[in-house]
């Protein structure tokens, strides 16, 4: 608006915009809509829908969100949700991180957009998660005692019987031996499940073998 009695020019939006050319976009780093279009960015990638997250991703980035944030939710989405189905995911994304601090932007949203288009074409798995069953374990359970034979017994500690019994892998044909490496309150707990998907495929047919190895000789 023109000047007023005191001199104060007023300016809406659509001034704002014309006169740096650029259409602003309704984002409140802090609030309803920086959570809600990360939440979108994040479940795009676990959707598997590259061209979903790649939007999600540019509108932050046009919005003039923090590379940073970004990136640190690309690196904890790597492991969350696609973990050893692809243990690449997680180079990727901490690379994107590494370049964002490194190269900074406006170059570095090509490495935010690398990674992001990386971890929404990977194979899918969240079987990381079964830390937080083995947390609620260590906690119900208490205190339990090593086992003496996976006890340090490189501290003079061999006339308490530390680590008498242990058998030492590399010893054996496969480079595996059965011997329990849980207390005995615990044995036969199984907290890792992996999944058919990727890479994790393989890690499922290998854990299989030992762990029937293991049933049989125990």
């Amino acid at each position: 608006t023109p000047p007023d009695e005191e001199g104060v020019i007023r300016i809406d939006l659509s001034v704002a915009e014309e006169s740096i050319q650029r259409r602003a976009l309704r984002y409140d780093k802090g609030g309803d809509e920086h959570y809600d279009t990360i939440s979108a960015f994040i479940k795009s990638i676990r959707g598997s829908d590259p061209d979903a997250a790649l939007y999600w991703l540019a509108k932050m980035i046009y919005a003039g969100e923090d590379p940073r944030f970004i990136a640190r939710r690309l690196v904890i989405h790597a492991s969350e949700d696609i973990g050893l189905a692809d243990p690449m995911a997680l180079v990727v994304a901490t690379a994107a991180a590494h370049a964002v601090e490194y190269v900074g932007m406006p170059e570095a949203r090509l490495n935010l957009a690398e990674a992001t288009l990386y971890l929404a074409t990977a194979p899918k798995s969240n079987s990381v998660l079964a830390i937080a069953k083995a947390l609620e374990d260590v906690e119900r359970e208490g205190e339990i005692e090593v086992p003496d034979h996976l006890k340090d017994a490189s501290r003079d500690a061999e006339g308490l019987g530390h680590g008498k019994g242990y058998q030492y892998p590399h010893d054996f044909p496969g480079h595996h031996i059965a011997q329990q490496y849980l207390p005995a309150a615990l044995q036969g707990r199984r907290w890792y499940q992996p999944s058919n998907q990727g890479y994790e495929r393989e890690i499922a047919e290998r854990l299989a073998q030992w762990r029937e190895n293991v049933m049989r000789e125990m």
